[in-house]
């Protein structure tokens, strides 16, 4: 074994033995342009690599100075594969009497989740069955057919008009729901053909990219409810959540009327719907909540990556989608009533992703990083809904929004499977495992946005 490593050593030599190095110094390297990570006891120099990181810089950046071992476990597939690519950034290993993680973390919680993760292994837990995504790919199919059927069987009025709103917003949404399968690699072994297959489906299907739902979608996993590291929450100053209702109080900070936010987030859906897709809404740091050593160029370039940079394929997946719609129904409508149509299914759509995705979410811790253990950060910010056949399929399982965020690539058609093993987990560890009625979560979203504004004005008349 090497002695203690110095910070800013270069890459481990093939057969020399590796240095070590304390956290202490690991967490020195956390900064933009240098970052370390840690992963099964290993510690890995990303600081140059990370820009061409599949996922994105601002994702495994998030992980910096970190033990990464289960986010890595939990994101990608072929771990054999990958480590291939991790080898030449290894630089060196945790001296022997450090803890595998830095902090107040529960080492048998991590222990058991990780015997956990094995146990599903075994259990063949994550081996996707084809006849369930044949099927979910072919009811979609069914029903972009059925909505141009019924107005060539009936004509453009307005009753046939808007069933076939109503049937392709339904497709759409079952579409969002395959994608996400598919960008979560949970559908085939192969990754690439994964990919491939999303970039039709949210391309071809829906007209979006690809690429850019994925690139904040990432982030959203590996910190959820965490700001300035989900995109998802960090939605200031429109919104305020968990901690920052507390932040913007305190500093005065009056942008619009919070304590009403509840109110206006009914006003802002519609117009806002069809102007963007649902699942990739940029976000753009407010100057007052950058991370340290970050300039607002910087966070805002970041932020806006995915929407700035698409790949080509994914533009012409996309064009494809369009092209198609207009083709298919401006003969009913014109081209301004084929636009209208389209609208009305992004205004339909929009709204079941926004209420489906947020109930799971927003009324969950909300705040800043904690930097606790991967069992219990993902469990800190997700809930679930009762299931049923019904709520199964309209929300594409994320009503096991738990077992989804612990085991992302796993197949939605198992979390029922290794639901009860999640549950015991949460049991042995006095977690909690909040299952509540769907209704129920669609209330709390509303309830949570009032009692956020009501803490924001608390503070702002207070301080």
């Amino acid at each position: 074994m090497g002695g203690v490593g110095e910070p800013g050593r270069g890459h481990a030599q093939p057969g020399a033995p590796l240095p070590t190095f304390r956290w202490e110094q690991i967490r020195q390297h956390n900064l933009p342009g240098d970052k370390w990570l840690v992963i099964e006891r290993r510690v890995y120099d990303i600081s140059r690599w990370a820009q061409r990181h599949p996922g994105g810089s601002r994702l495994i950046g998030h992980h910096g100075a970190e033990d990464a071992t289960d986010a890595f476990r939990a994101f990608h597939q072929d771990l054999n594969f990958v480590r291939k690519f991790l080898q030449p950034l290894l630089i060196g290993e945790l001296a022997p009497e450090e803890p595998s993680h830095d902090g107040p973390q529960d080492a048998q919680l991590v222990e058991d989740f990780r015997a956990l993760r094995q146990a599903a292994e075994d259990m063949e837990l994550f081996e996707a069955k084809p006849a369930f995504f044949a099927l979910l790919l072919g009811h979609i199919l069914a029903m972009e057919v059925l909505a141009w059927l019924v107005i060539y069987l009936f004509g453009p009025g307005w009753v046939p008009s808007a069933l076939a709103a109503l049937v392709l917003a339904t497709s759409q949404a079952q579409s969002w729901c395959l994608q996400h399968d598919l960008g979560h690699t949970s559908v085939f072994r192969k990754s690439q053909w994964n990919h491939v297959a999303q970039q039709f489906v949210m391309g071809q299907l829906k007209g979006f990219s690809a690429h850019w739902w994925n690139f904040r979608h990432f982030q959203h996993h590996a910190k959820p409810n965490i700001f300035h590291k989900d995109p998802d929450v960090t939605v200031a100053p429109v919104f305020l959540l968990g901690e920052s209702s507390i932040e913007y109080g305190k500093k005065k900070r009056r942008y619009l009327p919070y304590n009403h936010q509840h109110l206006y987030f009914f006003l802002t859906l519609l117009p806002l719907s069809p102007l963007a897709p649902p699942c990739s809404r940029p976000t753009a740091a407010h100057p007052g909540e950058l991370r340290s050593g970050e300039s607002g160029l910087h966070a805002g370039v970041h932020a806006v990556d995915g929407l700035l940079s698409p790949p080509p394929q994914d533009l012409l997946w996309a064009a494809s989608f369009y092209s198609r719609f207009l083709l298919c129904y401006s003969p009913f409508y014109g081209l301004p009533g084929a636009l209208l149509l389209f609208v009305a299914v992004r205004v339909l759509e929009s709204h079941w992703f926004v209420w489906i995705t947020q109930m799971n979410h927003i009324p969950k811790e909300i705040g800043h990083e904690k930097h606790r253990d991967w069992a219990s950060s993902q469990l800190a910010a997700t809930c679930n809904v009762e299931p049923s056949l019904f709520i199964d399929w309209f929300s594409g399982h994320l009503n096991f929004q738990i077992e989804h965020h612990l085991f992302p690539t796993m197949p939605r058609h198992n979390y029922r499977k290794v639901a009860p093993l999640v549950q015991a987990l949460c049991a042995k560890h006095g977690l909690s495992y909040e299952v509540k009625p769907f209704l129920t979560a669609l209330v709390d979203i509303v309830g949570s946005l009032k009692k956020s504004g009501d803490v924001w004005l608390e503070a702002y008349l207070h301080q």
